[in-house]
């Protein structure tokens, strides 16, 4: 049977116009089951707790559960590579670092996914310093006299950290570095269990954001000997920067944000960016934010194209300190 020409031209014309309108539909709808936040590192760091406060809001907000699965392993590179290759549906994003989308590419000569490429940034979620912290009864009594006594005992010592390609391995990575020193690195499963080996006396030192340490700063059963920057922190104001103690260098921010895998639909990375960003306006988020260490995130630092060059700049940044001191690992 013949459609008359305008009868054919306006069923077409409709035809055209369905994936925009589904696009649409499932934008609104979404999302419609549960959502999974894969943590690639133990419960209890950083990356774990940010990703536990945002998830409240949103779930609250858009109506559906949002599940942390904590995959750990390989300095976050495995529950990274889990994510990067889930279905791009937006039922399966991840809360990343420093340490997954930056130093990773340095240390992996294997890695299974490229961080700039093979993510869709949804965005920025806090960012914080490093602290320079040894157990309480460490001999030196300030961060001159830290680097000294480590200088001259490096081969003694043992430095604690979340696993290669963490930020709690980076960091110390890059403080050794700048002291000359190759003690030995005692790797954990995880921030919060180094940091419980070193309150216990088992290590001698590490690097460590506030999160997993502050507390213990404040209730003295570590020593701080700096924060990383030019600024005392609000958190922990009788520790003192590294640059007002004397190691100006030692300039490292810890950063976390949320990224999809390459593919998921704009409208669903959309609402999602736009879900985080209500979050970072909330009064009870942006308090649960500050207590781990995070001064309010500003508007131009979150969003999608903040974070992709974020990305790229840590890359640039960190390739070379990384290669530098020669650490690669499989």
């Amino acid at each position: 049977m013949k459609l008359p020409r305008r009868r054919f031209l306006h069923l077409a014309a409709s035809a055209a116009a369905l994936p925009a309108v589904s696009r649409v539909a499932s934008a609104q709808a979404y999302p419609t089951r549960p959502v999974t936040i894969v943590v690639p590192f133990a419960a209890g760091g950083t990356t774990d707790v940010s990703a536990r406060i945002v998830a409240e809001y949103m779930s609250r907000t858009l109506g559906q559960q949002f599940i942390i699965e904590n995959v750990a392993g390989a300095g976050g590179t495995t529950g990274s590579a889990r994510a990067m290759r889930s279905v791009a549906d937006g039922y399966t994003i991840m809360m990343g670092q420093v340490g997954t989308h930056a130093f990773s590419v340095a240390l992996y000569s294997n890695l299974a996914y490229r961080p700039d490429v093979d993510f869709a940034p949804i965005g920025l979620t806090l960012e914080n310093s490093v602290l320079i912290v040894a157990r309480k009864d460490f001999p030196p009594k300030d961060l001159k006299n830290f680097a000294a006594y480590v200088r001259a005992n490096g081969d003694k010592l043992n430095v604690a950290h979340a696993g290669v390609g963490s930020i709690t391995y980076t960091s110390a990575l890059y403080l050794n570095s700048l002291l000359g020193v190759k003690p030995t690195m005692v790797p954990f499963s995880g921030a919060a269990p180094a940091a419980n080996a070193l309150i216990a006396g088992q290590v001698d030192y590490m690097c460590n954001g506030i999160t997993e340490i502050g507390q213990q700063v404040r209730a003295g059963t570590v020593k701080a000997y700096g924060i990383s920057g030019a600024r005392r922190h609000p958190v922990l104001p009788d520790v003192p920067s590294t640059e007002e103690a004397g190691m100006p260098e030692f300039q490292i921010t810890s950063w976390y944000a949320l990224f999809a895998p390459k593919g998921v639909p704009q409208d669903v990375l959309d609402r999602l960016s736009d879900t985080l960003d209500r979050a970072l306006d909330d009064d009870n988020v942006r308090r649960r934010m500050r207590d781990i260490g995070d001064d309010d995130l500003p508007k131009g630092k979150r969003g999608q194209q903040p974070l992709a060059a974020l990305v790229k700049s840590e890359i640039a940044r960190w390739t070379p300190i990384i290669k530098a001191a020669k650490v690669r690992s499989e």
